[in-house]
Protein backbone atom coordinates (compact mmCIF):
# COMPACT_ATOMS: atom_id res chain seq x y z
CA UNK A 1 0.00 0.00 0.00
CA UNK A 2 1.35 3.47 -1.11
CA UNK A 3 0.55 6.35 1.43
CA UNK A 4 1.16 10.00 -0.36
CA UNK A 5 1.07 13.15 2.01
CA UNK A 6 0.05 16.16 0.46
CA UNK A 7 3.03 18.95 -0.16
CA UNK A 8 0.29 21.72 -2.02
CA UNK A 9 0.64 25.24 -0.70
CA UNK A 10 -1.92 26.43 -3.54
CA UNK A 11 -5.20 26.02 -4.22
CA UNK A 12 -5.78 23.70 -7.24
CA UNK A 13 -9.01 24.13 -9.44
CA UNK A 14 -10.67 21.89 -11.83
CA UNK A 15 -9.93 22.87 -15.40
CA UNK A 16 -10.37 21.28 -18.59
CA UNK A 17 -8.39 23.30 -21.20
CA UNK A 18 -6.70 22.37 -24.30
CA UNK A 19 -2.68 23.22 -23.63
CA UNK A 20 -0.02 22.53 -26.25
CA UNK A 21 3.60 21.23 -24.19
CA UNK A 22 6.45 23.01 -25.58
CA UNK A 23 9.28 20.33 -25.29
CA UNK A 24 12.91 21.63 -26.15
CA UNK A 25 14.18 18.37 -26.26
CA UNK A 26 11.58 16.79 -28.63
CA UNK A 27 12.27 20.40 -31.01
CA UNK A 28 7.68 20.10 -31.22
CA UNK A 29 4.71 20.61 -29.55
CA UNK A 30 2.61 17.88 -27.56
CA UNK A 31 -1.32 18.52 -27.40
CA UNK A 32 -3.01 17.57 -24.20
CA UNK A 33 -5.34 18.95 -21.95
CA UNK A 34 -5.35 20.81 -18.42
CA UNK A 35 -7.03 18.78 -15.57
CA UNK A 36 -6.36 20.49 -12.57
CA UNK A 37 -4.29 24.25 -12.52
CA UNK A 38 -3.12 26.78 -9.48
CA UNK A 39 -1.15 29.66 -8.70
CA UNK A 40 2.12 27.05 -8.32
CA UNK A 41 1.82 24.90 -11.34
CA UNK A 42 -0.57 22.88 -13.59
CA UNK A 43 -1.08 18.77 -14.29
CA UNK A 44 -1.76 17.91 -17.80
CA UNK A 45 -2.33 14.89 -19.81
CA UNK A 46 -0.51 14.84 -23.15
CA UNK A 47 0.07 11.24 -25.50
CA UNK A 48 1.95 8.35 -24.14
CA UNK A 49 4.61 9.12 -26.15
CA UNK A 50 5.60 12.23 -25.51
CA UNK A 51 9.05 12.12 -23.87
CA UNK A 52 9.12 13.19 -20.99
CA UNK A 53 10.59 13.43 -17.66
CA UNK A 54 10.99 15.17 -14.19
CA UNK A 55 13.59 17.71 -14.51
CA UNK A 56 12.90 19.09 -18.11
CA UNK A 57 11.70 22.53 -18.71
CA UNK A 58 8.86 23.17 -20.19
CA UNK A 59 6.36 25.98 -22.36
CA UNK A 60 2.90 25.35 -21.67
CA UNK A 61 0.32 27.29 -24.05
CA UNK A 62 -2.96 27.83 -23.13
CA UNK A 63 -5.34 28.83 -25.62
CA UNK A 64 -7.82 31.84 -25.39
CA UNK A 65 -11.33 32.17 -26.49
CA UNK A 66 -11.64 34.88 -29.24
CA UNK A 67 -13.83 36.85 -26.95
CA UNK A 68 -10.64 36.71 -23.89
CA UNK A 69 -8.01 37.02 -26.92
CA UNK A 70 -9.51 40.18 -28.06
CA UNK A 71 -10.08 41.72 -23.99
CA UNK A 72 -6.03 40.72 -23.71
CA UNK A 73 -4.56 41.51 -26.93
CA UNK A 74 -3.05 37.88 -27.09
CA UNK A 75 -4.30 34.96 -28.36
CA UNK A 76 -2.45 32.61 -25.52
CA UNK A 77 -1.20 32.66 -22.14
CA UNK A 78 2.08 31.01 -22.50
CA UNK A 79 4.09 29.86 -19.12
CA UNK A 80 7.44 28.14 -18.68
CA UNK A 81 7.80 25.47 -15.77
CA UNK A 82 9.83 22.57 -14.28
CA UNK A 83 8.48 19.44 -14.75
CA UNK A 84 8.38 17.65 -11.15
CA UNK A 85 6.51 14.37 -11.61
CA UNK A 86 5.64 11.99 -14.79
CA UNK A 87 2.96 9.87 -14.14
CA UNK A 88 3.01 6.98 -16.24
CA UNK A 89 0.22 4.65 -14.80
CA UNK A 90 -2.47 4.35 -17.25
CA UNK A 91 -4.64 7.36 -16.65
CA UNK A 92 -8.48 6.54 -17.24
CA UNK A 93 -7.96 3.83 -19.22
CA UNK A 94 -6.54 5.89 -22.19
CA UNK A 95 -3.00 6.06 -23.92
CA UNK A 96 -2.42 9.18 -21.49
CA UNK A 97 0.61 10.05 -19.43
CA UNK A 98 0.37 12.85 -16.52
CA UNK A 99 2.46 15.46 -16.02
CA UNK A 100 3.00 17.46 -13.05
CA UNK A 101 5.02 21.26 -14.14
CA UNK A 102 5.66 23.73 -11.43
CA UNK A 103 5.60 27.28 -12.82
CA UNK A 104 9.13 28.72 -13.23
Amino acid sequence: METLVEQRKNTRTDLSWPVSLWLPEANRFFNGRSTNVSKAGVFVLVPMTTPVRPGNIVEINFPRTITLAEEKGQYARIKSGKVVRVDRKNILRSAKIGVAIAFG
